[in-house]
Formats: C-alpha cells, structure tokens, sequence
C-alpha cells in the first residue's frame, strides 16, 4: 500500500461522493491543502484526521477497510541482498563500459533496463560480473538491492518456481509472510505495486529462460535489472527491450591480471611464460583461474612450472564443458580435490549429496555423519581451497559444476547415499520435534533417539526454535520434493508431522497443507492407519482454516474410514480433530457430537489432561449452539484438570469459554472478569494471538454495557499483539477500535 495508493483510494472515494476538495474540506475540517497532498501521494492522515474524513465522505465498511489498510504507516525495509562483491576481481573494462552508460540511461529513458551477461559456457564470470557492476552503481539506487539464485541449469533440472522467488522478494520488502498471497500472478502484481516507487537494483541469477524471469521484472522506472544465464534470452530482447550483453571468457592480459591478484605479482614476474600457459591450460576461464589461484596460494613454494606440468598431465573428465582442447574442469577440480586432507574430501563428496542449494553447517555435519567441530573444520578447508562458498545467510553453497564432480565422486568411491540421507532426514525431523517444545505444548509423545552420526542443535529458547526452522525450510522442501528412495518413505512422512508445527504457528498454511500432503501420500503407500489418520486430520485442519471447506470435507471423511483401525488413544484424537473441523466449519451440533465421543474415549483411558482438554471443547460448542448453562458447567468442570496438568492455553481457552457463555446471558461483569483472567492466562502462556482474541470478546462485553473508552482500549491492544505476529486480523480490530472512536 503507502501514500500512492492512499491518495487514489481517497481521490476516487472523493469524486464517487461529488465533492470538491473545497467541499470535502468543508464537510470534514480538514484543510483543502492536507487533502491535496494526500491525494498526491505526498502525506498520511493521522487516527483522528482519518476518521473525520471517512465520516464526511460517507463510506460503508468495506471502503473504510481499504482506507485504513492503505493509511498504515510502515517502516519500508531496505533490502541489501548482494553477495559481498569479490576483492581480486580484475578485467571485463569493456564490458563494465557499455554496463555503466546502461545505467546512466535508466533515469534518463524511464524505464528499466534489463541486461542479460552470458557466455558460452559456466564459470565465465557471469554472476561475478553482475555482482560487481550492482555494487558499483549500488548508491544510484537507494531503495536496496534484490538477489536471487534462479537455479536454472543445475543438474537437478527443477529450477527455481517463479512464484517462490517473488515470495522471498515480497517478504525482503515488508511484506509479512501471512499477507504473501499464493499464485503467480497474484504474487507478481503485489511485487509490481510494492516495486512501483523504488528505486530497485534486482539481479536474477542463473536463469533458465526468459518465462522464469518475466514475472520478476519490477514495473518501476527507476530499477535496474541485471540477469545472467547460460541461455541468450533472446525473447526478453525482443518482447521485454532487453539490452544482451554476451560475456565470454577473459582475454589472455585479463586472465594473467586475475592470476597475479591472486597468487602475487612477483611469483607471476619470476615464471612469466609458465604464468602465460597456466591461464592457457585453464581456458582463460574464471572459475578455472580462480580455483588453481587458490591451490596455489595454498602451496605458496611450488613453482607454477609444476602446476603447469600437474594440470597438463590431468586426465580429462569434463570434457562436455572443456572451452578448449586444453583444458577440463575436472582436471582443475581434481587437482583442488587431491589437495584436501582425506577426512575433508570424504566431507566434500557427501555435502554434494544434500538436495539443496544450500547447506547449513549442521546439516552437512549429519550428512557426512561427523561432529560439528570436525565438520566446521572440512568447511574451513573447502571454503579456503575455492570449492565451497557461503551465502548471505551463512549457509554454504557448492557451485554447480563443483557439486556435479563432487557427486560423481561420491558414485566412484560408492559411498553410503542411503545411509547420509538418512541421517539428514533424522537430523531435520529429530531437530524439528526438539524446536517445537517451544512452539506448541510439550507432550508425551516419544520419537526415539536418532540414527548415529545426527547432529543436534543448539535450540534452547523459542527464538532460537524459530531461526532453526527459517534456517532448514528450503533444505526440507528440497529433501522431501527430491529423495525417492523408497526406503525413505517412513523418514519423509515422520519429517512432514514435525515439520508442520513451525508452518502452523507461523501461519503459513499453503506451506502446511503441501507439506501434508506429501505425508498423507506417503502414510497411504504404506497402509498406516494412524499415519493416515494424523495426515488426514493436520491437512483437513488447514484446509478449514483457509475456507476449502469441500476439501476439508474429503479429509474429513478419509480419517474417518481409519477409525475402526485405530487404537482407543488414536481414535480419540481423531473424533477431536473431527469436531475441531467441524466447528470451523460452522456445524455447532456435528463438532459437539465428535467432541462427546472424543471425551469419552479419553476418559474411558484415565487420561485426564485430554479430557480436560476436550471438556472445554464440549463446553465452547454448547456455548456456540445457544446452550450456554451447561456450557459454563462443562468448562467448569474441566479448569481443576487443567490446573492439574498445567496447561495454561486450554485453561485460558477454557474462561474465555465461560466469559462468552455468561456474556450472552447478560451476566456482563461477570464475563469481564472471566475475560480477563483468560487474558492473564495467556499472557503467562506468551500467546498474542489468543490474547487478541479474547481481547476482542472483552471490548465487545465493554461496548454492550455501554463503557466505550474501555472497548477501544482493548481492541486498539488486540491490534497491537497482532501486529506484533504478522497477523491480517490486525486491521480489523484497529478498525473496530477506530470505529468506537468515531462513533462517539
């Protein structure tokens, strides 16, 4: 939103109404230049300012909605997603040329310019180049910079989805994770407004062609796109008024320049003609100089006359991607690899293994099987001899080619695939359950120990939880989208149950219900009635909170196919998710019965802690059904248990219940007092967005017995706690709260 679309939302209010600026002016109190300059973009009205103005113009709820979403002041990110740009970087001054008289022209022409770098072949310098020439210019462009790695020609075949990039896109420029909406085309017309007024540098890295890169071009006039790729793009050239740039391997003076920034002019000076025929070994390619620069500094008293006569001497292995009769890849990276102590390139060989484009230190440590001092030190090694990079996030990145050579190792040397992706599965799913202690309610549930050779995190606090999962969510999306194995099959379903926690609290459902289904996939190939129950019931779940309530339906009626398979323990969990589904779904009197057999069972088991839980169900869909007495004694009846078992949300859940019930018998002091002490609770339970809701239920109590400033107050707070979480309710309780304000 910001200032530009609340001026056109206020001018078309405006006109609709058939008053001037002098007549809406007259009509509100507010002057005729505040109304110009936010019609034009240039300032946002306060509360007060707002309302008065809303007023005048007359306008129903839903107008008022988008007025007040587009009023929000918010503090813009600035995005700064460059890779660092690199210290040794020597040449490409012609080519740098013709960049930097591109960029000059992106003011002057109005509009972006889109810049293809390609070569014949990878390891040219493609994004090299790129990341250079952005941060030379960086300062031009004062809204930040966008980077992504588009995955288009890794050997995977599966480049990067489109959508999944403007999703990192959106999220780099404010926009909260639950407001991302799904779709391409939904997701690149909310990239296009939020990019509409900035001035954006966005590189799309290693694009695959020119359909993957359309929907991320910016529409603004003042960004600059820079792409690179293996493909020429020619129909972005055409369609789009790309200008194309082919980058081909350096020069013979640029690949001697680049040697000697790396390995020391006076080491080139004293071996002039082996210099010479080393950058001609490697082609002049930059990823081949760099990568023999490296073990050369590593071995700073071996003369380049051997390093000539080892690489030479090299039996070619790449030859697919040789630029030229003399020189293969393969030589190059074998010569880097023969260089690592063995305990590093065993390590080297099994991170080619993780199914990501990038790999966490804890992750490549449970690949490899090692421990985290151990792996930290193979990570040093490979990062200092050139085969192993990090990202902005930290992570560490194999290089395409590096990644192909590493893997074909692996198959040479026949090592354990099964036995690593094991581990890496056991390591996300064991981690993931260990976080969600801190985002959901202990249980009792067991997982067991994991398979030896696991890493376990540090995760010690529910921020900590919370960095974990961010910090493995594209390792797991690769890892359940790529292992096949079918061997695998139990490990990827487990991973999908411990998973879905972090997406749920986040409130992330499109991740939950994709993540589900893979586990119910999963749970049906292997005929697991209580896996195709709890599958079931978290992707029907989902599916209710986000209105496909026919889909929810179908869930719905898989699970309860399951339930003459289950144990007593299981089916009562089942009846529950059943009810809970229900009721989302606006069936009082279906919910009611699930939840009745749920509790049932329960008690019939002895466990008291469930049954608690589930009398607070019964009670909360009596209330719903108008039934309000015996929901206050059902809720009663479960707060002793509660208390008992220690679970502070459900007892929290439990008074809001109770405070609902007695509100509509007209008891309203009394349901205060019970709102508040669910507030208390969670409160303790550290839990906004359940606080908010209650706080809404209060400020309803408050309005019905006529205290409006009290009503404000606790719907104001309710938007500030969801504020706090991302949540979208957020703008519905502040209009609540902003409508008490104006109705006085």
């Amino acid at each position: 939103m910001g200032r530009t679309t609340f001026g056109r939302l206020l001018r078309e209010a405006r006109q609709r109404a058939l008053l001037t600026l002098e007549g809406l002016a007259g009509a509100s109190g507010v002057s005729v230049r505040a109304i110009s300059d936010m019609e034009r973009g240039q300032s946002l009205p306060r509360q007060a300012t707002l309302g008065e103005l809303m007023d005048a113009l007359g306008l129903d709820e839903d107008e008022r909605r988008r007025l007040v979403e587009a009023a929000r002041r918010r503090t813009e990110q600035v995005p700064r997603h460059l890779p660092p740009a690199l210290r040794t970087f020597r040449g490409r001054g012609t080519v740098l040329e013709v960049l930097h008289e591109l960029t000059r022209e992106v003011p002057a022409h109005g509009g972006h310019v889109v810049i293809s770098a390609i070569g014949g072949m990878a390891g040219v310098g493609k994004t090299t180049l790129a990341v250079h020439w952005a941060h030379q210019v960086a300062e031009r462009f004062p809204d930040g910079q966008l980077y992504v790695n588009l995955r288009g020609f890794e050997e995977s075949g599966q480049p990067l989805d489109p959508a999944e990039a403007l999703g990192g896109f959106l999220g780099a420029l404010g926009v909260s994770s639950r407001d991302i909406p799904r779709g391409l085309d939904r997701r690149r017309a909310l990239f296009r407004e939020r990019t509409a007024s900035r001035r954006l540098i966005v590189v799309l890295d290693n694009a695959r062609d020119a359909e993957q890169v359309r929907p991320l071009l910016p529409a603004s006039p003042g960004c600059l796109t820079i792409i690179t790729s293996r493909d020429q793009l020619s129909a972005l050239a055409v369609a789009e008024g790309a200008c194309l740039v082919a980058l081909d391997v350096w020069t013979r003076e640029e690949a001697l320049t680049a040697l000697a920034a790396r390995i020391g002019e006076e080491r080139c000076r004293a071996e002039p003609e082996a210099a010479a025929e080393l950058v001609e070994l490697c082609g002049c390619l930059p990823l081949a100089v760099a990568i023999v620069s490296a073990q050369l500094c590593a071995s700073p008293r071996v003369s380049l006359r051997l390093g000539v006569r080892e690489l030479r001497e090299a039996r070619p292995r790449l030859d697919a991607l040789s630029p030229g009769d003399r020189v293969d890849l393969r030589a190059v990276f074998s010569w880097s690899y023969r260089t690592l102590t063995p305990g590093t390139a065993r390590f080297f060989r099994y991170l080619a293994l993780h199914p990501g484009s990038a790999a966490s230190a804890q992750a490549a440590a449970s690949l490899a099987g090692v421990g985290m001092a151990e792996a930290r030190r193979h990570l040093r090694e490979l990062v200092s001899a050139n085969l192993l990079s990090r990202d902005a996030d930290g992570q560490y990145v194999l290089h395409d080619l590096v990644r192909a050579y590493a893997g074909e190792l692996a198959e040479r040397e026949d090592d354990d695939r099964f036995g690593a992706e094991t581990r890496l599965l056991d390591y996300l799913r064991h981690n993931a359950f260990r976080a969600n202690q801190f985002l959901v309610r202990i249980t009792s549930e067991s997982i067991g120990l994991p398979v030896p050779g696991v890493v376990l995190a540090a995760i010690d606090n529910r921020e900590e939880a919370l960095e974990w999962f961010h910090q493995e969510e594209r390792t797991v999306r690769a890892a359940l989208r790529t292992l096949h194995d079918a061997r695998l099959l139990r490990f990827r379903m487990n991973l999908t149950h411990d998973w879905v926690s972090y997406y749920s609290v986040m409130g992330r459902w499109a991740e939950e219900i994709e993540t589900k289904r893979i586990g119910l996939a999963a749970a049906l190939q292997l005929d697991d009635p209580a896996a195709v129950a709890r599958n079931s019931a978290s992707l029907a779940r989902a599916l209710a909170e986000t209105g496909q309530l026919d889909e929810a339906d179908e869930q719905v009626a898989l699970l309860l196919r399951q339930v003459h398979r289950l144990d007593p323990a299981q089916r009562a969990a089942a009846e529950r998710s059943v009810g809970w589904v229900r009721g989302r779904q606006r069936r009082p009197a279906d919910a009611l019965h699930h939840a009745r057999r749920a509790l049932a069972l329960y008690q019939e088991l002895g466990d008291d802690a469930s049954s608690a839980r589930e009398l607070n169900a019964v009670g909360w869909y009596l209330a719903l059904l108008g039934r309000y007495r015996e929901a206050i004694d059902m809720c009663t009846q479960a707060l002793p248990l509660l208390r008992r078992s220690g679970n502070l949300r459900i007892e929290a859940a439990a008074w809001d219940s109770i405070g609902y019930a007695r509100q509509r018998l007209g008891e309203l002091d009394t349901a205060i007092a019970d709102y508040r002490q669910s507030l208390r609770l969670y409160g303790e339970a550290v839990d906004a967005y359940n606080q908010a809701e209650v706080l809404d239920h209060l400020a309803a109590a408050h309005l019905e017995r006529g205290d409006a400033e009290q009503a404000r107050a606790s719907w104001t707070r309710a938007a500030e706690l969801l504020s706090t979480i991302d949540s979208p309710r957020a703008t519905a309780m502040r209009v609540r709260a902003e409508g008490v304000a104006g109705g006085r």
